[in-house]
């Protein structure tokens, strides 16, 4: 196999299976060669035939979609969302709801309107689950739609209508906990490497140390897609806090004894399936992997993450570009333009330390623009001197920015989406990293620094309640110093 594994042939090779069994119970489906997309949703709901009948239908409808180019998937999508509830039956008993004489009358007429709500499009959406792999193709169905809508209004409402069915059908009550390792079936691990989306597993040998007897991975399936990881958890069995994803990833590492280790770092968590975006399973996983590594290794004192920041090289740019005072002290400042001139050409500071130009009709450089010119110099943290001078800089920054930073959209929620996921989950931030990811991506995305966000068993719910609740952001005392240093 080549050294980075390719994901083209897994889906390839899925795709042909589902579409032959399809095929074989479309091609049984007489009369019906010349029908339209719409006809053929018509048929569905008429139920003509028994459950054979009905499930044939369901799979020629499915091929269907799966023949069609983008334009073609849109229609359908929209044909789909054309069957909505009838109006006229609606308004009827809506009527028949405020004409009721009394409390009993009133729940049956309220009963009626329920069912004249609910729009024919889901007993479609439902029909698709009789087939082979259907629940697996409707998941993929929400996925594309979500692509696919653009703010359409009734291409919104079928995603409201796909949601729900599927926040109902993926209740974590339904849902198993497995343990994937080495010996897992190839094509498990193969979905393991196409869905591993925050550190990326090149090699097979990447892969088998991620899994070897130091590591754990778990992640939860639905009975109706065995097959189908829904989001899964690595974890590695540690000494200590982790601090940097490289050495965690080391292949050439030495093995520890999991008997021997203190701490479980949970250094990524993915979501598997696009269509059930918005369908929350990560809290009741991290929760369900604490209470079992808990009870499996008596040793481990400590549960915490090893997170990536990817909103705050943004949140800094943005400050930067703002020209936002208090970035940086004019200590800091002073020491980077003394070391800035030869390595980038700055402007050389001028006696008393103010900067000056080539050009004298040019205005002093800002310490917005010095940060950002250093920032923006490709390979600056491979310059010890240079690095040494921005970390505190960037660590009390982005310190700041986990403390203060807010969602637009509500005030009482961190704006880092990973800060989040954690703190609602009943986390705090416990310790920043510096140079705890070094990648292309770390770097581009936060500057190499990484967080832990610490699980403590006996606080978890106390902290998810503050943060839901109040909006409060539980953090190590350290944190709080450094943001407001």
């Amino acid at each position: 196999m080549s050294e980075v594994l390719e994901q083209a042939g897994l889906f390839d090779r899925a795709l042909r299976r589902v579409t032959s069994l399809w095929r074989d119970m479309a091609d049984r489906v007489t009369g019906a060669e010349a029908e339209g997309i719409a006809e053929q949703m018509r048929a569905c709901l008429e139920d003509r035939g028994g459950e054979l009948s009905a499930r044939n239908r369901a799979a020629k409808l499915a091929q269907a979609y799966l023949g069609l180019d983008a334009p073609g998937r849109i229609e359908f999508l929209r044909t789909l969302a054309s069957f909505d509830s009838d109006e006229a039956a609606v308004r009827a008993a809506m009527e028949r709801v405020q004409a009721a004489a009394d409390a009993t009358e009133r729940a049956s007429a309220k009963a009626r309107l329920r069912r004249a709500l609910e729009p024919p499009r889901l007993r479609l959406l439902t029909q698709f689950t009789t087939i082979p792999d259907g629940v697996k193709f409707l998941v993929d169905l929400r996925g594309e739609l979500l692509r696919l809508m653009d703010g359409d209004p009734l291409l919104g409402a079928l995603e409201s209508d796909m949601r729900g069915l599927l926040a109902s059908w993926f209740d974590v009550g339904f849902l198993e906990l497995r343990r994937i390792d080495w010996n897992s079936p190839a094509a498990l691990l193969e979905k393991l490497v196409s869905y591993e989306a925050v550190h990326r597993i090149r090699t097979w040998r990447d892969l088998k140390n991620r899994l070897d007897s130091d590591r754990r991975c778990y992640a939860f399936f639905h009975p109706r897609m065995p097959e189908e990881p829904l989001i899964f958890v690595e974890v590695a069995l540690v000494k200590g806090l982790a601090g940097s994803v490289q050495k965690l990833l080391d292949e050439k590492a030495p093995v520890l004894d999991p008997a021997g280790a203190d701490t479980a770092i949970f250094y990524s968590i993915n979501n598997c399936q696009r269509g059930l975006d918005g369908i929350s399973f990560g809290n009741f996983l991290i929760k369900r992997v604490v209470a079992l590594l808990g009870a499996e290794l008596k040793g481990l004192k400590a549960f915490s993450t090893l997170s990536p920041i990817p909103g705050f090289g943004r949140w800094l740019h943005e400050r930067i570009a703002e020209g936002e005072a208090g970035l940086i002290t004019d200590e800091e400042l002073a020491a980077l333009r003394a070391a800035a001139p030869a390595m980038l050409a700055l402007p050389a500071p001028a006696e008393g330390g103010a900067a000056t130009t080539s050009a004298p009709s040019l205005a002093p450089e800002t310490p917005s623009q010095t940060l950002a010119r250093i920032l923006g110099r490709r390979g600056w943290q491979r310059d010890e001197a240079l690095a040494k001078l921005l970390e505190p800089v960037l660590t009390r920054l982005c310190a700041t920015y986990l403390v203060q930073a807010a969602s637009a959209r509500n005030p009482k929620r961190a704006r880092d989406p990973v800060e989040h996921f954690h703190l609602s989950n009943g986390a705090r931030i416990e310790r920043l990293n510096w140079r705890g990811d070094i990648s292309d991506k770390g770097m581009r995305e936060s500057a190499g620094l990484m967080v832990n966000y610490l699980y403590d068993p006996a606080r978890i719910e106390e902290y998810h309640e503050g943060y839901m609740g109040e909006g409060k952001r539980p953090m190590a005392s350290a944190i709080r110093k450094l943001a407001r240093a």
